[in-house]
């Protein structure tokens, strides 16, 4: 089981896309939203099928849980609400802890295959999953935080619904971004084995980067057919759901995205390295230049 974390708009679902051409590894997406967007709202799959119509995810929800109902989602989502919160990271515990994290292994194991990604990103799913004793490996992804704190502040339409995606202002982003970086690096002292993974790394060198990861992750993954400098190919996927280019399919050129050096005003700019030069420092984005 991997487990993708950190802060949205950090490339996690560029990362789950191209661990997801590996043989053997199938990519869930963030499935933290599966029961609202998928289960309830009937959003549509990464395939592009709506998720009830969707033979992949009908055929997990009926080996795991006789089937996809309304009633099943809206427990795990009370169940989420009581348990799955970052503020309990320091201590978990909770009675309905093991229904949750069971409703989750159930899922995962559903799915038959040899390695399950799910790009949940939130930590504190992660603890959960790791207090329940699930055999976890978690890749912390990490992204100068001044470009998320841009891309937060962008006006992005959903392609599921076309509705704007949620925006944050940069302190907010900011703080957001200390509290889920470092509540992921906490989880190897609950035994989680976690590899950092910066997003500029993989865009300069795909190649390389997911053949280091493979081999921290113990993936056998002797060459990467679908990584052509740095140009991959992303197949259809059946992510539940996750940044708007989990829908691509095709080549695509990697690209930077520094938009962030002239889009983002100053004042903005000195927020942010305010509340984040801590970590940012420890992830090497302490200066200009990342």
């Amino acid at each position: 089981m991997i487990y993708l974390g950190g802060l949205g708009r950090s490339g996690t679902t560029l990362l789950e896309r191209l661990l997801g051409e590996v043989p053997g590894v199938v990519a869930l997406g963030e499935v933290t939203h599966l029961w609202e967007r998928g289960v309830i709202s009937e959003e549509p799959c990464g395939c592009g099928v709506a998720f009830p119509s969707c033979a992949f995810w009908r055929r997990i929800g009926e080996r795991a849980f006789g089937g996809w109902t309304r009633p099943l989602a809206e427990r795990i989502l009370t169940l989420r609400r009581r348990v799955d919160r970052t503020r309990r990271i320091a201590r978990i515990a909770h009675p309905d802890l093991a229904e949750y994290a069971q409703a989750h292994r159930r899922l995962y194991e559903a799915v038959d295959a040899r390695v399950v990604i799910d790009s949940s990103k939130h930590a504190s799913l992660a603890c959960c999953l790791l207090e329940s004793g699930m055999d976890l490996r978690i890749v912390h992804v990490v992204r100068d935080p001044r470009a998320v704190a841009h891309s937060w502040g962008r006006t992005v339409r959903r392609p599921e619904d076309g509705q704007p995606m949620t925006r944050w202002g940069p302190a907010r982003t900011a703080v957001h971004w200390t509290a889920q970086n470092a509540a992921i690096e906490l989880l190897s002292d609950r035994g989680g084995q976690v590899t950092r993974v910066r997003y500029e790394d993989l865009v300069a060198a795909p190649g390389p980067t997911l053949l280091e990861l493979a081999r921290t992750l113990g993936l056998e993954v002797p060459e990467l057919p679908f990584v052509d400098g740095r140009t991959v190919w992303l197949g259809r996927s059946h992510t539940a759901s996750g940044n708007p280019m989990r829908f691509r399919v095709g080549w695509v050129e990697l690209r930077r995205d520094d938009s962030w050096r002239s889009g983002l005003p100053g004042r903005d700019r000195r927020v942010v390295d305010a509340l984040t030069w801590p970590l940012r420092a420890r992830y090497g984005y302490s200066g200009a230049v990342a």
